[in-house]
């Protein structure tokens, strides 16, 4: 998926602040085409949580300030050139220390809360598996459908079971509000449900790499009729599919091919697909350089262990695919590049 643009950019923010039902700004409606839906449940205890907060900031900062200036005034130097002392005020004191420790009670008691909230997945929540590498998603179902877009239906609690296959990345949902890291090795959860039937962007929001920015996907909610047509559709496979530029384009996307190579000649984070067969080319292998010819042996193996000859001038950061894609997929894959010049 391509790197969001500046105007999506100003868009998300935009949306990000129309959204949070806290602030009014002039030009907020440009975030909203008509594709996001209502606040979700937990997103609604994040806005409220931090309503709460930010009208206890105002009223203090308020508070301050006023008697700040008040005593200012009242006690300068040219009105009181003499110093005195000023016995403690019981009362006062004890007011100042009961009253903030309750305020910070009151936020403790709604932020911990709303975490419970958030960490308790509902027992009919429907899981979806999230493998992530730099720099592309992949959600994977119970029947076994994998996709590089979180496909939801609308009204039904969804839990993730998350992991990396690399590096660190965080799966963050500005439109939820919520966030939760991929760790290599370990499996972390979030859930949420959507009400209504729109589109989410999902960020990656901890850096991973050259290509972080670009590492960008969207949670399409459904109605649960649509949803359910989509999940029980048979799963064909790609070889299966009708159209070869189709199955290409789909086996591509969905194990992320095209998040670091592309088809055009222009150059991402490895190089480009475009007339890479026959290519005469140096590689790093056991830190040698090789000069060679990209033919089909070569390609497969840079599928199955990318680490074995890495391209020379480009990062070593390709996972292997080796039981990702089948014997049938490798060789649909070699025949589409033999086709690009």
């Amino acid at each position: 998926m391509s790197c969001i643009d500046r105007f999506e950019m100003l868009q998300l923010i935009f949306h990000m602040i129309d959204k949070s039902n806290l602030l009014i700004i002039p030009f907020a409606h440009i975030a909203d085409k008509g594709s996001y839906s209502t606040v979700p449940h937990l997103a609604e205890k994040v806005n409220s949580a931090f309503l709460l907060v930010l009208i206890i900031s105002v009223v203090l900062l308020v508070l301050v300030t006023s008697f700040m200036v008040y005593f200012a005034v009242k006690y300068r130097a040219s009105k009181n050139p003499v110093a005195q002392n000023v016995k403690e005020p019981l009362m006062l004191e004890i007011a100042w220390t009961v009253i903030p420790t309750i305020l910070v009670s009151i936020i403790f008691y709604v932020g911990w809360s709303n975490f419970v909230s958030m960490r308790e997945v509902p027992e009919n929540a429907m899981p979806v598996k999230v493998n992530s590498r730099m720099w592309s998603w992949q959600f994977v179902y119970e029947n076994g459908r994998k996709s590089d877009a979180l496909i939801v239906p609308a009204g039904t609690p969804v839990k993730l079971n998350m992991t990396s296959d690399d590096v660190i990345h965080s799966l963050f949902i500005p439109d939820f509000k919520i966030k939760e890291d991929l760790v290599p090795g370990l499996e972390t959860t979030l859930w949420f449900s959507a009400d209504e039937p729109g589109e989410h962007i999902i960020l990656c929001a901890e850096y991973c790499g050259t290509g972080h920015s670009a590492m960008t996907s969207k949670v399409i909610v459904m109605d649960k009729n649509e949803f359910q047509e989509w999940y029980e559709l048979e799963e064909k496979g790609h070889e299966m599919l009708p159209g070869a530029d189709l199955d290409i384009a789909e086996l591509l996307e969905d194990n992320g091919c095209l998040d670091c190579h592309s088809t055009d000649g222009s150059e991402i984070v490895g190089p480009t697909f475009k007339g890479i067969y026959g290519r005469n080319t140096i590689v790093v292998s056991d830190n040698k350089e090789l000069e060679i010819i990209i033919d089909e042996e070569y390609l497969k193996k840079s599928i199955l262990d990318p680490e074995a000859d890495v391209v020379k001038g480009y990062p070593d950061v390709m996972p292997s695919f080796e039981g990702e894609v089948s014997q049938k997929e490798i060789e649909m894959i070699i025949q589409y590049l033999k086709s690009i010049k």
